[in-house]
């Protein structure tokens, strides 16, 4: 008899248990259902990465010297550095270099330990493509300028929390009354329409 009850109390225990835990989950998920969306309407929008932010690896093919320190400190030794031996001149010839941006973690090791700074972090995050043999970038790929959010005329440009109201840190402080922080499609459409009518519109000279 003694069992039983044992049983029935252990299982009433951990029923509660089981209650508890999943009031906590629905809390969690209903405390987030009362705070406004944040979002930015990419890529009609972009956020401006950060001074240090670690994007597609720059490469310059004049600085190389092929002495490999980039594979040596690199974690999964990446980068591919082709080079022959000149006999004459008894020094290193690059002939190609590559980095597979489908493997990389981005660590950023190669460009810390470049003894020439041939090589630099760039903010450019779009690597995207539906063939992953197109993420192995050469050094003419790796050589290419990278794209800059703030010189495309096409998106609109924006610094972290500047969709935020002046003086507001947290984006869960903005009251529901208040206009969404980005922009529909449309309405960045007619913002650029208009921008580009006012800079288009000449300017008159004051009367005297």
């Amino acid at each position: 008899m003694n069992d039983f009850f044992k049983k029935v109390s252990l299982y009433v225990k951990e029923a509660i248990d089981a209650s508890k835990y999943l009031l906590d989950g629905l809390s969690v998920t209903f405390d987030h259902l009362r705070r406004r969306p944040v979002t930015v309407q990419y890529p009609y929008e972009k956020l401006i990465p950060s001074e240090r932010y670690r994007g597609r690896i720059h490469y310059e093919f004049d600085k190389c010297i092929a002495c490999e320190v980039c594979v040596r400190v690199c974690p999964i030794n990446l980068p591919v550095v082709d080079w022959v031996m000149n006999k004459e001149t008894k020094k290193k010839e690059l002939r190609n270099y590559s980095i597979d941006f489908g493997v990389c973690i981005f660590c950023g090791n190669c460009v810390e330990y470049c003894p020439t700074n041939c090589l630099s972090m760039t903010e450019e995050y779009e690597l995207a493509t539906f063939d992953r043999h197109n993420l192995n970038f050469d050094n003419v790929a790796l050589g290419r300028l990278p794209t800059n959010v703030t010189t495309d005329p096409s998106v609109k440009a924006l610094r972290e929390l500047t969709y935020l109201p002046k003086g507001v840190m947290d984006p869960h402080e903005v009251p529901d009354s208040d206009s969404r922080p980005g922009k529909l499609p449309e309405e960045v459409y007619d913002w650029m329409i208009s921008k580009d009518s006012k800079e288009d519109k000449p300017q008159t000279l004051p009367k005297n």
